[in-house]
């Protein structure tokens, strides 16, 4: 038999190949260059938010400050925020399908993502429009 190296997936899975070709090296260099080029390029995209509230209620008031505050600090020059007040324009708060307030949604970068409540949670609010992981 060849010698064959082991990949690791992940704890469940484990994938074994015989003999790396040239090819498919070079194959899994292309592709981790354009993994990198994508992730540069996903730290210059332009964020189009909007921020749907219920009138200038605490709650609101507190929403729309969080926002703006975590925007300006970790979205600096490359983000749009739009705030729309459900009672002045309820038939966009209809067309979004809103059914609790305050809440923000990511339109870009894709996938659209709803984050509910006042965004006071710094963590919560990062990893809802992806910009940190999960479990970091």
């Amino acid at each position: 038999m060849g010698a064959y190296s082991q990949v690791v997936l992940n704890s469940d899975f484990c994938l074994l190949t015989f003999g790396i070709s040239a090819m498919k090296r070079r194959r899994e260099k292309t592709n981790t260059a354009e993994f990198e080029k994508a992730a540069a390029r996903r730290d210059r995209e332009k964020y189009v938010l909007r921020l749907y509230v219920t009138g200038m209620t605490p709650k609101s008031t507190r929403a729309i400050a969080n926002v703006q505050d975590l925007c300006k600090e970790h979205l600096a020059g490359r983000y749009e925020l739009e705030v729309i007040d459900i009672y002045q324009q309820p038939k966009l708060a209809k067309g979004e399908q809103i059914i609790a307030a305050p809440t923000l949604i990511k339109k870009l970068p894709l996938p659209l993502r709803r984050l509910i409540g006042d965004m006071s949670d710094t963590e919560r609010f990062l990893v809802g429009i992806d910009l940190k992981p999960k479990n970091s």
